[in-house]
Formats: structure tokens, C-alpha cells, sequence
């Protein structure tokens, strides 16, 4: 069903490696997949009693107080001057042991008008566990479709009018309570992480264009994991970097084959890659790592560069910036470490801050922890220096976006779009 409605240097060099429009923030974490911006002179504060550099807000698909929501904590990405994102709820009336409504929605990124409501049919997995829910995937876009992900184990393509040109459902479906990886579009194919237990899991890869299977690499020593991959340029060739449920990988994008591996431990979090290190944790409290990824084979013993015994849970993926990599966590912690030895170079409390929403640097030295709830806005440095802090009261644990200097917020209720008025 359709409705329509009528650091600073290193990170200009490391978007330049990507295809990605500047305008243009195409799915999980941007285009680097890392948190990294080329914007410089981003609003620094939003919202309050005057709606401050608020330019516009829309209601999301089933707000109406009657509809149960689902978690719905998947990220809006900008693509073409539009907004896509996910929703799913149940109507009213609806029991939440059935499927709730799965919605691709899109608006103009200027001026906020809706342009189009989509529904998906859901896929075949109906959950019994609704922690993670239905609706934690991201999108992915190009020039011509955008991708979805539900956790009904179903990944869908449209147009960029809203008509649907392909759907697939993925099977075998055994996920850990919920499915957490975004898909990537890596040259005419559609990338998807699909670690579950039993020993089901696997890499695979969609054309673009039909939805055929390219390829599919079983992973069968992987558990689970929510982890999205991320794409990097090492060594002149382009790695697939893959948090498994025991492991970091860096992994051929063509074909799904292993290039080296390290014992690590992944689950919700996004690896980075800066300052010749791949940097990982689980998300779930343990063992964080750091790993020169220009090796071959198992290279626990050769590459690893440092690690860190303890990391306390937070679903956030850190970024990285010049020589130092950010990570929040519980409770409600900032932690600095330098990226070539693991030394901490400063802990700060941010009270209120979300440690699920994945933070964005800003070429002009700024990381924006930012969120439709309590958002900070601090400046890189060897110390914390807060220069923000704003709160827009609908908290949610997706992620931002940026684009074409402004920054794009999904709540519980509304989609925010904040810039320079």
C-alpha cells in the first residue's frame, strides 16, 4: 500500500575515497559507514521554548497515540535531497503478538513535505521477543533505489517514487531476538551480515537491481551478532571489515572470502578503521581490540596492536578522530583513547546522554552525540570540552545524519531536520 502526499584534514581525504555526494548521507553511519562528516559550522544548538534551528519537523507513520509503536530505533538516511526512513507499528486494535505494519516513508530534505508512505509485507519471522524488534535496520540508498531491512527477515527495494521493485525474503531466519545489521551497497550489490546461531550464518550478496543472489559465504564458527559491516580502502584494495561473534575480519567484498582474521568479539557495534588500526568491542561489556588490518590469515598473534581487558556495555559504535578514537558507554561515560596505543587520554560523565545513538564527527573538529532526546556537541581535544548541550524531549535510539549542513534526528514521534537559520 502507497500513500502519497504530494578531524579534521583526514576526514575530507578519507570521504574523497568514497562515491558518495557530500549532500548525501546514504545509510548506516554515513557514507564511510564510520561516523564521518565533512561538514564544518553545524548548528551547535537546537530546540527550546523557540524551537531554535528547528527548520522543519514531520510526524512519522503512526504516530496516532492509538497505534503501538514498535522500537523502531533504525537510523534516517539522506539521499538526493530526500529523507528515507523505517517504521513499523501495530494499528490500533492489533495485537503485538502479530505482525506490526512495516512503513518506508520519504520527505523533501528542504523543506520537510512528505512525499510518500510505503508499506512492505512483512517477512516469515514472527517475534516472540520484542527487545530488539522489527525495525533496528537502517536503510541503504543509491542513485536510483533504496533498501530496506525489517526484522521480519524480510529486505525489500523501491524506487525513489516509492514503488516497490523487489522483495526477498531471507531464510533460514534463526536471529538472536532480533535482526541488527544495516545493508551496504558495495558496487551494483546489496551486502547483508547475517550471523545467527545454529550454525546458519553467512555473508550475502543482492543485485541491486533484481534482487538475485550474487553470492552467499557461510560463516558456520560464527554466532550471532548485530553488528553492521563497514567498507574501508587498506592497502589500495577495499576490505569488508565484519565484527563475527568471535572474531574481527577483514573479508573480500566480492566474494565473501575471509582475507585475515583476529579473536575478537563482536555484537552490536560497527568496527572503525583510522590511524592504520581496525578497532572493535562487543557492545556487551568485554574485551575491545585494535588490529593492523594489512595482514593475511589468522593474526591474533602478529597483528594485534592493543586491547583494552574491560569495556562496559554500550550499543553506540565509536568514531575516530586524528590520532584518538571516542567511545560512550555505560553509565553514560565518555572514554578517549589514543588510536596507537590504547593509552586513555581522558573518561568524562555526559548525564542523559544516549549510549545507544552512534556519534558523528565534523571536519572542523566537533563530535555531535546527538539524538531527538539529550544530544552533546563537544570539540576534539586532549581533554573534554563541551560546547553544547540541547534536548528535544522524544527520545529514540536512532542515530543522526548529516547532510548538506543540517542534521536529521529521528524521535519517537517526529523526524527532525536542524540547521543554521
Amino acid at each position: 500500500m502507497r500513500r502519497s502526499f504530494g578531524s579534521v584534514g583526514a576526514v575530507s581525504l578519507l570521504l574523497c575515497a568514497f562515491t558518495a555526494s557530500a549532500a548525501d548521507w546514504p545509510s548506516w553511519r554515513g557514507p564511510t559507514g564510520m561516523g564521518i562528516s565533512d561538514e564544518k559550522d553545524l548548528p551547535l544548538n537546537w530546540g527550546g521554548k523557540d524551537d531554535e534551528n528547528i527548520l522543519w519537523k514531520q510526524p512519522l507513520p503512526g504516530r496516532d497515540p492509538k497505534n503501538k509503536q514498535d522500537n523502531n530505533q533504525s537510523s534516517p538516511i539522506v539521499q538526493g535531497g530526500r529523507v528515507f526512513v523505517t517504521v513499523s507499528y501495530w494499528p490500533a486494535g492489533v495485537d503485538q503478538k502479530e505482525y506490526p505494519e512495516h512503513h518506508v516513508a520519504c520527505f523533501k530534505a528542504d523543506d520537510g513535505a512528505p512525499l510518500w508512505d510505503v508499506k512492505v509485507q512483512p517477512g516469515p519471522w514472527k517475534l516472540s521477543d520484542l527487545r530488539g524488534g522489527y525495525t533496528a535496520p537502517t536503510p541503504a540508498a543509491d542513485a536510483e533505489r533504496v533498501y530496506v531491512l525489517f526484522g521480519s527477515s524480510v529486505l525489500a527495494a523501491l524506487d525513489h517514487d516509492g514503488k516497490l521493485v523487489w522483495r526477498k525474503d531471507i531464510t533460514p531466519y534463526r536471529f538472536d531476538v532480533a535482526v541488527g545489521c544495516s545493508p551496504i551497497v558495495y558496487r551494483d550489490m546489496v551486502l547483508l551480515q547475517c550471523d545467527q546461531v545454529e550454525k546458519h550464518s553467512r555473508l550475502l550478496a543482492f543485485d541491486c537491481k533484481t534482487g538475485d543472489l550474487q553470492w552467499e559465504k557461510m560463516r558456520p564458527d560464527a554466532g550471532f551478532t548485530h553488528s553492521t559491516p563497514v567498507l574501508a580502502e587498506i592497502g589500495g584494495r577495499r576490505q569488508l571489515l565484519v565484527a563475527a561473534s568471535n572474531q574481527l575480519q577483514g573479508v573480500d567484498p566480492a566474494d565473501g572470502k575471509v582475507i585475515w582474521s583476529c579473536e575478537a568479539a563482536g555484537d552490536t557495534v560497527s568496527p572503525v578503521y583510522a590511524g592504520g588500526v581496525v578497532y572493535i568491542d562487543s557492545g556487551r561489556g568485554g574485551r575491545g581490540v585494535a588490529v593492523d588490518p594489512t595482514g593475511k590469515g589468522d593474526v591474533t598473534k602478529t597483528h594485534l596492536k592493543w586491547k583494552k581487558d574491560v569495556v562496559p556495555e554500550g550499543f553506540s559504535s565509536p568514531v575516530a578522530v586524528g590520532e584518538d578514537l571516542y567511545r560512550l558507554h555505560s553509565p553514560e561515560t565518555l572514554r578517549c583513547w589514543k588510536l596507537d596505543s590504547g593509552d586513555e587520554a581522558f573518561t568524562a560523565r555526559l548525564p542523559g546522554v544516549s549510549t545507544a545513538c552512534s556519534p558523528v564527527a565534523t571536519a572542523d573538529g566537533r563530535i555531535y552525540f546527538a539524538s531527538a532526546g539529550k544530544s552533546y556537541v563537544i570539540q576534539v581535544g586532549p581533554k573534554i570540552n563541551i560546547l553544547a548541550k540541547n534536548d528535544l524531549g522524544d527520545g529514540c535510539a536512532a542515530s543522526p545524519a548529516v547532510a548538506d549542513s543540517r542534521i536529521y534526528l529521528k524521535g519517537r514521534q517526529y523526524l527532525y531536520c536542524i540547521g543554521k537559520k
